[in-house]
């Protein structure tokens, strides 16, 4: 079991672990993982990466409305191709370790579609079909269920929610760091 164990040095490791809520043994099953997910282009790569398609293999993201949008945040290069590094940053934050503030950070990213800083009427839109899937919501209930967004969240009225607006609603609930 222990020859041969890690394609990392003690010090990676250490940078790893320092750069991530893992512990260098967590580092290590993360790598297994996605070595599990091309076992034949990871191989002793260590730099290898990865298309989006394999990556939305892993059973988490599988199932998750927001998959392709994770991949693309997380990527280095915005394709939601993945590195390692990639893949470490994006198990990191969903972790149990990570700060439910850095949670929401990426939480925002990831449903900010249009990049703009702001999740507007459309990127709610977004949101609310992709959590809803097949049962699309009717375009009246779609409106009054943004408008109560908006009611309940866009402090400034500005028709938009900003990060701050964002952080402060999901601070209110309980399941979010879940």
């Amino acid at each position: 079991m222990g020859q041969g164990k890690s394609q990392f040095t003690e010090e990676e490791l250490q940078d790893y672990q320092d750069l991530t809520y893992f512990t260098k043994k967590e580092v290590l099953y993360a790598h297994q993982k996605f070595k599990a997910l091309a076992p034949e282009k990871v191989g002793h790569n260590k730099n290898a990466k990865l298309p989006m398609t394999k990556i939305l293999q892993y059973p988490e993201l599988r199932v998750n409305p927001f998959g392709d949008r994770i991949c693309r945040i997380f990527s280095s290069s915005h394709d939601g191709d993945c590195t390692f590094e990639d893949f470490l940053d994006m198990m990191s934050v969903f972790s149990d370790g990570a700060p439910k503030a850095v949670k929401a950070e990426h939480a925002f990213r990831i449903f900010d579609f249009d990049g703009d800083d702001m999740l507007g009427v459309t990127d709610l839109r977004q949101v609310v079909d992709r959590l809803t899937g097949q049962q699309r919501l009717s375009e009246q209930d779609m409106q009054h269920l943004i408008q109560n967004i908006l009611d309940e969240a866009d402090l400034d009225d500005d028709g938009a929610l900003s990060f701050a607006e964002f952080e402060h609603i999901i601070s209110k609930s309980s399941d979010f760091a879940k």
